[in-house]
């Protein structure tokens, strides 16, 4: 049977709308592996291509993207040969342990202590990176279906199915990295769940007629933490790369949610050297930027009060906008005009296998709010460039009344240098776009922010663009911060 017949069949059980009001969109196909692929690269799929419904697999690998499908069921079955997937309870709390780990983190680090069970000896060995390294490849040239999955309305690459995958690969290299077939550490099952994204940068615009290799490792390892790159490469897996991707995990203790150690990272060649050195350097950035941070009876950092002299300058450059709009600049706009907003219900077809709702999903939503929002201001199709300093400070349940809400925090009309791996993007105007993820509460009036994201799009067919100022003291510290730690980011990038 054809690939393509396979995926019409896998379809006819996953149709969904992926409309603006509805949850997740419809996933189906098969890819096979490639004889181009590279042969140390873990071969994550199984030997039998086609995804078939069973009462032994997770109902959630529905209606997800075919490589989603493939990475979930991988992980599933390697979580039932060391029989941890029928033992996994009480992850109801997981997202709210590792946002407290993460809030924690400064103190912890500072002192040395270890949030660590005393009867779990979980980090005994080291692994190399080569043992969390998984790859899959996007067969475009053999499987329509898949093809038609990530094409976009002007034929190229849909960026917000790629955010998914990335989530999902992600949980494999950790779970690859933290998880042994030792039957002492089996037995305890760790937690795995997502702290962060760092940064995802894209090169290039890929060309979707051909076939994509994906493919991560684990890069870098802290006391309970570790950070995964993935790349996306064309043709094959050694291929010219056009994305990079860094994502942060936490370990916790299966009972007491609490952080547990890593096993350690060994790093074999120059290059895993150098990234794990890079690694250490943006986990130090990270405390410092968390010791900064302005608290309640704590004197300001050296950093916050520049960060508020910066606000403060913003505001006053507002000023004739906010008193005298007929006089001001007309190349200035203030931040409330380039506000948009869509709100949806979680639905069960958008959950992960701990059945909250997929970080990934998540992602993309957010994705495809911003880059209508960068159309809409720019009044050009906008070019897609980084994704930065995505939290996820609260777990969002099925069912909760999600409320996406963007702006353009701030614009550079004549460009900014985002680093020499962004390819063609010097003197383009740069439409910096805010994403806030409410989880709303009609029944009890409340609601809380589950997520941000950042998205820096530039306008490839303008000269210049409006720039962006603050309405008020609280919108003015918000672009003073995000300038600030974006220019920080791009110290820490080649």
């Amino acid at each position: 049977m054809s690939q393509f017949v396979a995926g019409q069949q896998q379809q006819q059980l996953t149709t969904a709308s992926d409309s603006s009001s509805s949850s997740s969109s419809s996933s189906g196909g098969t890819t096979t592996t490639s004889s181009k692929i590279n042969p140390k690269v873990k071969d994550t799929l199984p030997d039998n291509n086609t995804i078939h419904q069973s009462d032994e697999l997770p109902v959630q690998l529905l209606h997800k993207t075919p490589i989603v499908q493939k990475l979930w069921r991988t992980r599933d079955e390697a979580k039932r040969r060391v029989k941890l997937g029928g033992r996994i309870s009480g992850t109801s709390d997981v997202s709210l342990a590792a946002a407290k780990i993460l809030s924690d983190a400064a103190s912890h680090s500072s002192s040395g202590s270890s949030s660590t069970s005393s009867d779990y000896n979980f980090a005994k060995h080291g692994k190399h990176p080569r043992e969390s390294e998984v790859g899959i490849p996007y067969l475009f040239s053999q499987d329509q279906f898949l093809l038609e999955t990530y094409r976009n309305p002007w034929g190229e690459m849909r960026f917000g199915k790629i955010l998914e995958d990335l989530d999902a690969l992600a949980g494999n290299i950790a779970f690859n990295h933290v998880v042994s077939l030792d039957e002492e550490v089996g037995a305890m099952n760790p937690l795995i769940v997502t702290a962060g994204v760092d940064r995802i940068r894209v090169r290039q615009r890929p060309d979707i007629g051909i076939d994509q290799y994906l493919s991560g490792k684990v890069t870098w390892v802290g006391s309970s933490s570790m950070e995964i790159r993935m790349r996306i490469a064309a043709g094959e897996a050694n291929g010219p790369e056009w994305l990079e991707a860094y994502f942060t995990f936490v370990t916790l203790h299966p009972e007491t949610k609490r952080a547990i150690p890593v096993p350690p990272l060994l790093p074999e060649t120059d290059e895993e050297r150098v990234h794990f050195e890079l690694g250490a350097v943006k986990a130090r950035a990270r405390k410092e930027a968390r010791q900064s941070k302005a608290q309640l009876g704590r004197p300001m950092s050296e950093q916050s009060l520049k960060i508020d002299v910066r606000a403060a300058q913003l505001l006053e450059e507002a000023g004739m906008l906010l008193r005298m709009p007929s006089l001001a600049d007309p190349n200035t706009m203030l931040m409330d005009q380039t506000a948009q907003s869509n709100a949806m219900v979680a639905q069960p077809q958008a959950r992960n296998l701990h059945d909250r709702i997929f970080g990934g999903f998540l992602m993309r939503r957010a994705f495809e709010l911003a880059f209508a929002t960068a159309y809409l201001f720019g009044g050009d199709k906008p070019r897609f460039l980084e994704v930065d300093d995505i939290s996820f400070d609260k777990p969002v349940d099925v069912g909760d009344l999600l409320v996406f809400k963007s702006l353009v925090l701030y614009t550079n009309p004549d460009g900014r240098n985002l680093g020499t791996y962004v390819d063609k993007h010097d003197g383009l105007p740069l439409v910096n776009i805010e994403v806030e993820c409410w989880v709303t509460s009609p029944e009890t009036k409340k609601a809380e922010v589950s997520n941000f994201f950042y998205f820096t799009f530039a306008l490839p067919n303008k000269t210049s663009c409006r720039r962006v100022l603050p309405a008020n003291i609280d919108q003015a510290r918000r672009q003073a911060l995000r300038m600030s730690v974006d220019e920080t980011q791009a110290e820490l990038r080649p």
